[in-house]
């Protein structure tokens, strides 16, 4: 897909939209991660590079390789007829947002799982994992079994806990974070600690450390967006790989959903981890 030429200042993640309308931003952006932008004969691969009023865009993807969206294999930990339990890769997006994104996402690998009554881009997502982290999460299969998961995440009747490796030595082995949380109005993408924010609260604990990072396990009681990410910035130790939170460069960004208990459908109280990746521990050992 050739160019037409940009507006003044115009982001070249917003360009590729252009050229490509009906694509999500979030894609456009990993067209241009993967390599298949070009700005003046050159790729870039930065989303947010800022385009002259001359530069000339090429996009090495067409509407025609929009095709049916690519089957994936995610790890099963547990499944009957109402959920299915899974391993979340990181990387891999919980589900789509608006426009046609034509990637694999969680929502589209559970769709064939699904029984009558759940449509949608969401369909059968009970809880979501930012497409950063990795771990354990749990989808509906059923209409009923979607509203008696999605009611105890609401009334705080599921123990989540996650593990992080943070950048420094935390001045606790074991605290409690109480911090109220809202949307950064100058930057929607992010969220950041604000009286008039919703509660949230974080308990943690140092399972190891070195003299740069420390391995963290995590239990929030409450389930805002980026919560662990936002509190561990406002207590000085962001998450390791968290560039959008001021966390150090990493391969990844170091938070894992290890254990998720609760109450399924079918009235059985259970508990599903999984665990910890082994460069977790190699990161606070180095």
């Amino acid at each position: 897909m050739d160019n037409t030429r940009p507006t003044k200042t115009q982001r070249l993640d917003q360009k590729v939209v252009e050229l490509l309308p009906g694509l999500s931003r979030a894609f456009a952006s990993r067209l241009i991660e993967e390599g298949k932008v070009t700005v003046d004969g050159v790729v870039s691969q930065r989303a947010g590079h800022k385009l002259r009023a001359e530069s000339k865009v090429v996009v090495g993807y067409s509407l025609a390789d929009v095709g049916r969206i690519p089957d994936i294999d995610i790890p099963v930990l547990y499944e009957d007829d109402d959920c299915v339990v899974i391993n979340k890769p990181a990387g891999l997006l919980t589900h789509s947002k608006g426009a046609f994104n034509p990637e694999a996402t969680v929502a589209s690998w559970l769709k064939p799982r699904l029984k009558d009554g759940l449509s949608g881009e969401r369909a059968g997502i009970v809880h979501r994992l930012d497409r950063v982290t990795s771990g354990v999460m749990i989808c509906a299969k059923s209409p009923s079994a979607q509203q008696w998961l999605q009611k105890q995440f609401s009334t705080r009747r599921v123990k989540k806990t996650y593990y992080a490796v943070v950048g420094g030595l935390m001045p606790h082995d074991h605290a409690i974070i109480d911090m109220p949380i809202m949307r950064n109005p100058k930057k929607p993408q992010m969220f950041r600690i604000g009286r008039t924010g919703k509660p949230a609260t974080t308990e943690y604990w140092v399972k190891g450390n070195n003299k740069t990072c420390s391995l963290l396990e995590l239990r929030p009681t409450t389930g805002r967006t980026h919560q662990l990410r936002v509190h561990l910035l406002a207590v000085g130790h962001p998450i390791v790989g968290d560039v959008l939170y001021g966390g150090l460069v990493a391969d990844r960004l170091y938070l894992h959903a290890w254990q998720l208990e609760l109450t399924l459908p079918n009235r059985q109280r259970q508990s599903f981890t999984v665990p910890v990746p082994n460069a977790f521990r190699t990161m606070i050992k180095t």
